[in-house]
């Protein structure tokens, strides 16, 4: 906002109440303690930086009327980066805030809860619809996701494949039975056949066998 750039540099002049032994001759690249962001699971590989679009998203849910917590915070980045640092930073920045929108303490904090139940139920929010959109629950309103209907896609054509798994492996043990008998039965036919040509090799060797004899034996008498 306007106001605060003007009034952030005159601050230290009009606003600052300087302690014993403090002093404000912080180095140009300090910068207001931020606690860590907490370390997050499932990131895709080599994602360490999000997307600009929800960075506008998370700003829009922040933004607010100039009076609150978020305006604060504000004013604090303009102020450390003008070189201020620790409790002389945030001291100045209240006082100028609260010079400007007359908020107390009590209220600024206030606001700080308010944008922290916005920023919870924003990911709820979030979280809802990825699930809904991963097919995880159904939506209250309107059709199913094209990642849910893909989901159940997936889910049918797998159940079909394992159905289709379980008649393959029958029909192979259908198989593999046919062909154990084939070669049974092959084996059968076989010995049969060799049997028999043995039978019929000696009844052939036995005729001709007789039949020479008679000729020799009767017709040369």
């Amino acid at each position: 906002m306007p106001i605060f750039d003007s009034l952030t540099k005159g601050v230290k002049d009009f606003f600052l109440e300087e302690e014993p032994g403090a002093t404000s001759a912080a180095p140009a690249s300090a910068r207001p303690p931020a606690a860590p962001a907490p370390p997050l699971a499932g990131l895709p590989a080599g994602m360490t930086q999000p997307e600009q679009r929800h960075l506008d998203h998370i700003a829009q849910v922040l933004a607010g009327d100039g009076r609150d917590f978020g305006a604060f915070t504000k004013m604090v980045k303009s102020l450390a980066a003008s070189g201020l640092s620790g409790p002389l930073l945030y001291q100045t920045a209240f006082n100028a805030f609260a010079a400007v929108t007359g908020q107390d303490l009590h209220s600024l904090l206030a606001s700080a809860d308010e944008l922290s139940q916005k920023l919870t139920d924003d990911r709820a929010r979030v979280q809802e619809r990825h699930r809904e959109k991963m097919g995880d629950t159904v939506p209250l309103q309107g059709p199913p996701s094209a990642l849910a209907r893909l989901r159940e896609q997936e889910t049918r054509l797998q159940a079909e494949v394992t159905a289709l798994g379980q008649q393959l492996a029958d029909k192979t043990q259908q198989l593999q039975e046919a062909q154990q008998q084939l070669q049974q039965e092959s084996a059968k036919a076989q010995s049969a056949l060799a049997s028999y040509e043995l039978a019929h090799a000696a009844a052939v060797a036995e005729l001709a066998a007789h039949q020479q004899a008679t000729k020799t034996f009767l017709l040369n008498h």
